[in-house]
């Protein structure tokens, strides 16, 4: 504001007033209309604000719930079931023999491949109830977490394992899936033991997974058919294949 601009005379009195006021101070009359904007001076550009993206999250797929991520489909664990029952069916139905499906019933002498077979054999509709609800539960949970190959591999593993103890024991027969079911749940329960110990707490129901597990042990009371020793086995499988894998998953 220049020096002339520093007051105006009201006609009136001949007052200096104030420009930035509409009526003189001291008589009353109007020197304006209106007041004089105040020139505050022309500040710096300031670069524009960014806004930011609020963040989205991706669009949902197929049978998807929102906040929760996709459950991959058990068609690994829900095969061995299926081929569990088929064997079970071909036996009652007479079509083929308990020996012709690859039960271990004595010693196998150079038919390996019975260790592997004689874990999808059930004879007994209690015990395949028990036993496949079993290799369902903790097959599904390991096949999610670590993939098909890892959830048929245990089940195997613990089969196999456990008919091979019994035939090296001489403990016969081997019938049934109370190795595989046993190794598949030893496997998860070290898994999740081990998670724990890393700071991962999944909030496992322990209690339920010890009846299952005590059950399962105790079969071969209930179906002579059945082998203690293939399931300390397939536990001892389990456990250690569970031990190996864990780490993989953090």
């Amino acid at each position: 504001m220049s020096e002339a601009d520093l007051f105006v005379v009201c006609k009136n009195c001949g007052s200096e007033v104030s420009p930035y006021v509409t009526e003189c101070p001291y008589c009353g009359q109007r020197v304006r209309k209106r007041a004089p904007k105040i020139d505050r001076g022309a500040e710096p550009d300031a670069p524009p604000k960014r806004r930011r993206r609020a963040p989205t999250l991706p669009r949902l797929r197929r049978d998807e719930i929102p906040g929760i991520a996709p459950e991959t489909r058990p068609y690994a664990t829900g095969l061995l079931i299926v081929l569990a029952l088929g064997a079970s069916v071909a036996w009652g139905a007479g079509i083929l023999s308990l020996h012709h499906l690859g039960a271990v019933e004595g010693p196998i002498g150079k038919e390996w491949w019975r260790l592997l077979a004689t874990g999808f054999i059930q004879d007994n509709a209690g015990v395949a109830f028990a036993t496949l609800v079993a290799v369902g539960i903790f097959g599904t949970h390991l096949e999610r977490r670590f993939g098909a190959p890892a959830a048929v591999g245990i089940f195997l593993a613990g089969g196999a394992g456990g008919a091979a103890l019994s035939v090296a024991l001489k403990v016969y027969p081997a019938i049934g899936a109370n190795g595989p079911a046993l190794a598949l749940l030893a496997a998860w329960i070290v898994d999740d033991r081990l998670a724990d110990r890393r700071g991962a707490d999944r909030g496992s129901d322990l209690l339920g997974v010890a009846a299952i597990a005590a059950l399962l042990l105790l079969l071969p009371l209930a179906d002579t058919r059945l082998s203690w020793v293939a399931g300390l086995g397939g536990a001892g499988a389990g456990a250690a294949i569970g031990a190996l894998i864990s780490p993989l998953r953090r």
